[in-house]
């Protein structure tokens, strides 16, 4: 299989594969069951990364194209000839899901660098496990029963309590329990906007929402981010030329850069709300990692125009998926019944597991000890990164992520060879932005910067010695 790569074509390399195979097999195999070149030879065929090739057949698997068969590799699928005539992947939705496959996919080797969760060894499970056979057996109804549409009472009491420290004053009935941060944004998204609507979001920001926004068929604007927040003079000219319905803001610890609102940027954004009558989302699923709070919108705007939204996910277990929204009051019953309507509700066990941890004060500290630790990894990721001649955009005082340019000396296609080499997966920084542009930087999670393939990576890229 002969694949044309053109380097310095401004389309993914990956997707260049992709078509690529499409080709090879409407002329070879639309049949099925031909066996595909291993991901190690396609790569050394066409000189490019594994990672190029690993984001090829997984967009093809997602597509019914291929099949993998775990231990024999990537064969041509039955269905590919009534799918083969269809056209590649392109749209803005494609291009985050597929982008972001390998994060998912890669295995258990590599070193996820780019991803957006703490390491495995970092979670402490006594606690947890602890909080999980109380509920099983004190609670028979917390394992077999629908919670709550709204969520527990009890829990959202004491997200009321958590919320006062900073300065938010959200009475428990505006508190909507939700199956975690993705699944607070999707209920919003359904309840806000409709199709055509225009949505300002940051750029670079979070890629999951740019999807979730082309899935809606919501028009997309993207807001420089900058070390202090939104860019407000850039704000104000696209403001002069659309009309937002809504602008998501990630106010503290920025995925990806890392960075926090300040108030005379907080203030300033809300006065451009009141002016222009737009709301706010305010995603702070990172408030948990910070020592000493700063300002929120939410608490400056008293849940008038804003809606804010957390998660317990991050801090505690990918896999419990717990998370709620404060909302005006108005909206509250508008939010239950669509909540309703596509889930009916969320978790009861994760609920009471969440409410268990909170009420014994295990929670509490089990986030006091995982700031201090991101912290001190902090310090040491932006330490490695300025010996190695890297690039940061904004020093983050904590958080998980730092948002980094690797030495313009090193080209893409040498950046990609050497995160393969090290067996180091990186997230591909272009899905970051709302159109997807090509960029340089990319977003490390410091949590995983110890690793001894992680400073391999960075020290090669300070001095590759590809051949």
């Amino acid at each position: 299989m002969k694949l044309k790569v053109n380097r310095d074509a401004r389309t993914p390399i990956a997707q260049q594969i992709e078509a690529g195979i499409r080709t090879w097999i409407a002329a070879h195999g639309a049949g099925g069951g031909r066996r595909l070149p291993s991901i190690r030879r396609l790569a050394a065929t066409h000189h490019i990364s594994r990672n190029a090739v690993i984001d090829a057949y997984e967009r093809l698997v997602a597509a019914g194209l291929v099949r993998s068969r775990p231990g024999s590799g990537f064969y041509v699928a039955d269905s590919a000839a009534a799918l083969v005539s269809q056209p590649a992947a392109t749209s803005g939705l494609e291009e985050v899901t597929n982008g972001l496959w390998g994060l998912f996919s890669a295995n258990e080797h590599t070193l996820k660098l780019g991803c957006g969760w703490l390491p495995s060894h970092w979670r402490e499970g006594d606690d947890l496990i602890h909080a999980i056979r109380q509920v099983a057996r004190k609670s028979r109804s917390g394992i077999f029963e629908y919670s709550t549409p709204q969520g527990p009472e009890e829990l959202r009491r004491l997200i009321q309590e958590r919320l006062r420290p900073l300065a938010i004053n959200a009475d428990a009935q505006q508190i909507v329990m939700t199956g975690g941060g993705s699944h607070s944004l999707d209920l919003l998204v359904r309840m806000l906007l409709e199709p055509g609507d225009v949505v300002f979001v940051e750029s670079p920001g979070y890629y999951n929402l740019f999807g979730l926004l082309h899935l809606q068929r919501i028009r997309v604007i993207g807001v420089p981010r900058l070390a202090d927040g939104p860019d407000i003079e850039r704000l104000e000219a696209l403001l002069a030329q659309y009309q937002p319905k809504l602008f998501y803001i990630n106010s503290v610890f920025h995925n990806p850069t890392g960075s926090t609102l300040t108030p005379a940027i907080a203030h300033r954004v809300l006065q451009l709300a009141e002016r222009h009558d737009f709301q706010i989302i305010e995603d702070d699923i990172y408030a948990d990692f910070q020592h000493a709070p700063t300002t929120r919108l939410a608490a400056l705007d008293g849940l008038n125009r804003v809606l804010y939204l957390g998660s317990f996910s991050k801090s505690l277990s990918s896999s419990l998926r717990v998370g709620f929204i404060a909302s005006p009051p108005s909206l509250v019953q508008r939010l239950v019944d669509i909540k309703m309507l596509t889930s009916i509700s969320a978790s009861r066990f994760a609920e009471q597991v969440v409410t268990t941890m909170l009420q014994n004060g295990s929670y509490r500290k089990l986030t006091e000890r995982l700031r201090t630790k991101l912290a001190n990894q902090m310090a040491l990721a932006l330490s490695i990164l300025k010996k190695s001649n890297w690039e940061v955009y904004t020093e983050p005082a904590g958080g998980m992520f730092v948002w980094a340019k690797p030495p313009a000396t090193i080209t893409p296609e040498a950046l990609s060879e050497l995160a393969d080499r090290c067996e180091v997966m990186l997230s591909p920084g272009h899905l970051f932005f709302a159109d997807h542009q090509p960029t340089p930087w990319l977003r490390l999670n410091v949590a995983y910067m110890q690793d001894p393939r992680a400073k391999a990576f960075i020290d090669a890229v300070r001095e590759p010695t590809l051949p």
